[in-house]
């Protein structure tokens, strides 16, 4: 038996201090979400700025070695540390990441065809149990509105989001943009907004140049902005910067950080941008010196 409380009736329950609530969330449409779902959100996305720099080398999933990922041991890990979080294969996470590592991980859940059929006709590609037994934070599945298989990506997404509500995992969703898709405004706001109605609790897209603002202030849930095809270092992180005055809650890079001539610089250059909001040139000074 344990002992009584033996400090007789001098207490203080600090009448005058009103009871802080757990009810508030500090990311947009999240304030809902179950205590372990916004705990591995917490993960990703840094409490401080309520942004993320995600580093993505998932792309070996439907085309294989790509530049840059060849190898990832040599190549990828000394990046990680620099990431809020890594978005990976489990094949890559259990053969090359240490378990030691204390980087939050956003699994790859969707895969099937690779870059020589069509991309669109994606399936699960993991079981819920496994992406427990990895101690991930989230799961991303591709979702192709517009393309062939379109109602199959969806199903595949929701049927990840009703795993997730019941296990306590996000799901993010990445708005695939196929090769007869139109990547402007109006297309993103419709592809966001359907895989957040349809329960996503965050959304990977890519930046436009034009009504970027318009397509995160539709989409009731955070929007990771997608890195998409390398560019010049200067014109990667001018566009890091506009994503995220314009309302993105953070960004998933590959290519523009480990293609780079200095992925260990470009990442945390990036970072400076996410989290700081420094200017573009600035960045750019920091990425060539270091």
């Amino acid at each position: 038996m344990p002992e009584a409380d033996s400090s007789g009736e001098v207490k203080n329950f600090y009448l005058d201090i009103p009871a802080q609530t757990t009810g508030q969330f500090y990311l947009k449409g999240s304030g809902a979400l179950d205590w372990g779902m916004q705990n591995r959100l917490s993960r990703v996305f840094r409490p401080a700025t309520g942004r993320t720099v995600m580093l993505a080398i998932d792309h070996g999933y439907f085309q294989g070695p790509t530049t840059g990922l060849e190898r990832v041991d040599v190549n990828v890990l000394p990046l990680v540390p620099y990431a809020d979080a890594l978005m990976c294969t489990r094949g890559i996470l259990r053969s090359t990441v240490p378990s030691s590592s204390a980087t939050p991980v956003v699994l790859r859940a969707s895969g099937g065809p690779s870059i020589l059929k069509e991309l669109s006709h994606e399936e699960i590609a993991i079981d819920i149990d496994d992406a427990l037994r990895l101690n991930v934070c989230a799961l991303a599945v591709q979702v192709f509105i517009g393309g062939e298989f379109e109602t199959q990506t969806v199903h595949n997404m929701t049927r990840l989001v009703d795993l997730g509500l019941r296990y306590g995992m996000p799901v993010m969703a990445v708005t695939a943009v196929g090769k007869e898709m139109a990547r402007d405004a109006r297309y993103l706001r419709m592809a966001c907004r359907i895989c957040a109605e349809l329960g996503a609790q965050f959304v990977k897209t890519y930046y436009v140049a034009e009504g970027f603002e318009t397509v995160t202030a539709s989409c009731p849930v955070p929007i990771v902005m997608a890195g998409g095809k390398k560019l010049p270092e200067l014109d990667a992180l001018t566009m890091a910067y506009r994503a995220m005055q314009e309302g993105a809650a953070g960004v998933d890079m590959g290519r523009n950080i480990f293609q780079s001539d200095s992925p260990t610089g470009m990442i945390q250059a990036v970072s400076k941008v996410v989290h700081e909001g420094m200017k573009p040139a600035e960045a750019y000074d920091l990425y060539r010196t270091s």
